[in-house]
């Protein structure tokens, strides 16, 4: 390539390359900022339980979204060593001294006992059973998508009553599954975020 031709060349880039936009093209409107984010946080529900039947028996419940499905962690002081049933039960009404006052299990769909998610047929309050160790205490939890938290719906918890039995749930015998007497209850009451 001959030096004038290269020279040329150069001349021909430096000048598109320095051809840019001139002051008068209206400069670029600054980037509008972005909304924060505004995600609705779910609701949260808490059951207090009270000991019934003379028992020493107390704790907490937690209900909250998870996963699309409502999950229930249940904390137990108090209790006898081994397996207690826990049950959510139709009425939110723990007033009597051995818990009776909070009904039937909830059943909104009126099927035998069993074990909720699990067997064939089952109670929405059908949740099991929770191993307490030698010093009283016991936690478990158990997750459901047939269960809401404040909807008004079938599924709703809230309103309900949270109920540890003396026994061990069978998951067979019905309607209770030969869980014995109440030790604790509850009510589930909604926690807006």
């Amino acid at each position: 390539m001959n030096r004038p031709y290269a020279l040329g060349a150069l001349f021909c880039l430096l000048l598109v390359v320095g051809c840019g936009p001139t002051g008068d093209a209206e400069p670029e409107a600054p980037a509008e900022p972005a909304a924060p984010d505004t995600v609705e946080s779910a609701p949260h529900a808490e059951a207090t339980l009270a000991a019934k039947s003379d028992s020493g028996t107390s704790g907490t419940t937690a209900f909250s979204v998870e996963n699309g499905q409502v999950v229930m962690r249940i904390n137990i002081v108090g209790a006898t060593p081994g397996e207690h049933a826990f049950h959510i039960h139709e009425v939110g009404d723990c007033s009597s001294d051995d818990g009776k006052s909070a009904g039937g299990h909830w059943n909104p769909t009126a099927q035998d006992h069993g074990k909720l998610g699990e067997s064939e047929q089952f109670h929405y309050g059908d949740t099991g059973n929770v191993t307490i160790a030698e010093d009283g205490t016991g936690s478990t939890e158990i997750g459901s998508s047939v269960w809401t938290l404040g909807d008004g719906g079938q599924g709703d918890l809230v309103g309900r009553a949270v109920v540890v039995h003396a026994g061990v749930d069978d998951f067979k015998t019905q309607p209770t599954g030969a869980a014995g007497g109440r030790v604790a209850c509850g009510v589930i009451e909604i926690h807006e975020p």
